[in-house]
């Protein structure tokens, strides 16, 4: 059907007040983010062994992917912000094609599928009918590739996860009588972002003491507003230490300095550059983290700061005292509830210290950095954010994003997957890796996820301001390695 009679029907439609579903003001301000530098789709890749054919795809996504409706609605912006309506003219070739990948002269196929995965991290997604894309690559690798491309204002990483994993042999797609338990949390997520910008008195405070435990869980408690500020109130221990650490938070994100100017930073093109690595054994991350008393996520962001600093120390870039600023995610709701897709994380700002070179020095700043991130409100804060920007127009939506664009370097996400390796139509999914977006004039975004007994580091960058990541990736290896030997080389204990 022409796009023009697609129009046609989403405009008669509108006029007999079939509005469809109103979408929320956190996803409505993540679809109307795109920018000719940065397009707000969450890219995927899977490398499949042996290889999968195109109608045995098909298959599984009519079986699972399209019971979530998302899937086979369009977007659609209004005066009051966006809605989710059927598309009409749902085509599911339309959604999942194959490509051939052509290598240049002397181009490795690993290579060659990086610049495919860049290539399409740049090509927007068609706004006349569902936002999402699959394509496949059957001879790749050894096997096949599947490229996934699907807009922010679908789902976050964590809900998409989910969705991905019920693609896979044995998955499963969410119950109808789940579906309509839905409307239970409606809303609550814009009772939390109103909350938060009223005036900060002290009922709000005592509100959020709730939060500070385990955002998710109240989150989700604040689906009966009225109910969960009474139980709040009644509930609050210590509410002058929550208020204070409410205002802190806000005075942190309000009065958030400029992080260190590297070559990292400026105003990104139009051409996106994508690298990852091969896995590191998880087991040996663990072990470190036991060692020096910290995290999987302390050593694997210690390790990115190093890789960082030493690709601008290689390209001549003096980086003593520097630290960049990473958006983290923070997810702010139960696993349990991801089948219902949407948006529901905060981010924390991380400064990474990749100014210092001795590695045990650069864990335990990144492990003090991440320790003094708990316990604080920034998620809630940012969530809250993002659903105001839902309500301005887009001229003002981009201002107000672009405050926290200047100061920040990269975006970055650390997943944990899978520990055993899965099966996709009979196939092995021996690898797979992601990347968010980045918004504004963010022109790197990092990703760390295990999956299978391995971690895997993965870059996408502006090429203008890093035309070549896999540099970077290549040094989170030597980082990774240096603290095993320093670990290799503590006195061993009882154990």
């Amino acid at each position: 059907m022409d796009h023009r009679v697609a129009a046609l029907t989403q405009a008669l439609s509108s006029t007999l007040g079939l509005e469809g579903e109103r979408m929320s003001k956190v996803d409505t301000a993540w679809l109307r983010m795109d920018s000719p530098a940065n397009l707000m789709m969450i890219v995927g890749v899977w490398v499949l062994r042996p290889g999968v054919a195109r109608a045995a795809l098909e298959q599984r996504v009519r079986e699972r992917l399209l019971h979530y409706r998302r899937f086979r609605q369009i977007a659609r912006e209004d005066a009051a912000g966006a809605a989710w309506i059927d598309d009409p003219d749902f085509d599911l070739a339309r959604h999942v094609t194959t490509h051939r990948l052509r290598r240049r002269r002397g181009q490795g196929e690993r290579e060659a599928l990086q610049d495919r995965v860049g290539q399409l991290a740049m090509q927007r997604l068609d706004p006349h009918h569902p936002l999402w894309h699959f394509e496949l690559i059957e001879d790749c690798a050894g096997g096949s590739a599947l490229i996934a491309r699907i807009h922010h204002c679908i789902a976050d990483g964590i809900a998409l996860i989910g969705v991905m994993m019920s693609l896979v042999d044995g998955g499963q797609a969410p119950a109808p009588r789940a579906r309509r338990t839905r409307r239970a949390n409606e809303g609550a997520e814009d009772w939390l972002a109103d909350a938060l910008i009223r005036p900060l008195g002290d009922l709000t405070a005592r509100a959020l003491q709730v939060a500070g435990g385990g955002a998710a869980k109240s989150l989700s408690l604040m689906a009966a507003p009225q109910q969960t500020l009474a139980s709040a109130v009644d509930q609050a221990v210590g509410a002058a230490h929550i208020g204070a650490q409410l205002a802190s938070d806000v005075a942190a994100l309000a009065l958030m300095p400029d992080d260190s100017a590297t070559r990292l930073k400026g105003t990104p093109g139009a051409v996106k550059r994508v690298a990852w690595c091969e896995p590191i054994p998880l087991d040996a991350v663990k072990a470190i983290g036991r060692a020096f008393d910290a995290s999987v996520n302390d050593v694997l962001l210690s390790c990115v700061a190093g890789a960082i600093g030493q690709y601008l120390r290689g390209h001549g870039d003096d980086t003593a005292g520097q630290e960049i600023r990473a958006m983290v995610p923070i997810n702010l709701r139960p696993l349990e509830e991801a089948w219902q897709l949407g948006n529901r994380f905060g981010l924390v700002p991380l400064l990474l210290p990749i100014g210092m070179t001795n590695p045990v020095e650069r864990l335990y700043a990144v492990r003090e950095g991440m320790r003094q991130l708990k316990g604080s409100l920034q998620p809630l804060l940012t969530f809250a954010l993002l659903s105001v920007a839902g309500l301005l127009i887009k001229p003002a939506q981009d201002a107000l994003l672009n405050l926290f664009g200047r100061k920040t370097t990269a975006v970055m996400t650390n997943v944990p997957g899978p520990g055993k390796k899965l099966l996709f139509c009979g196939s092995t999914l021996e690898q797979t890796m992601f990347w968010v977006p980045q918004s504004g004039t963010v022109g790197l975004g990092v990703s760390v996820l295990s999956y299978g007994g391995g971690v895997q580091f993965g870059v996408i960058a502006d090429a203008g301001l890093c035309p070549d990541p896999q540099a970077i990736i290549d040094g989170f290896e030597p980082a990774f390695q240096q603290l095993l030997a320093l670990t290799l080389m503590l006195p061993w204990g009882p154990e």
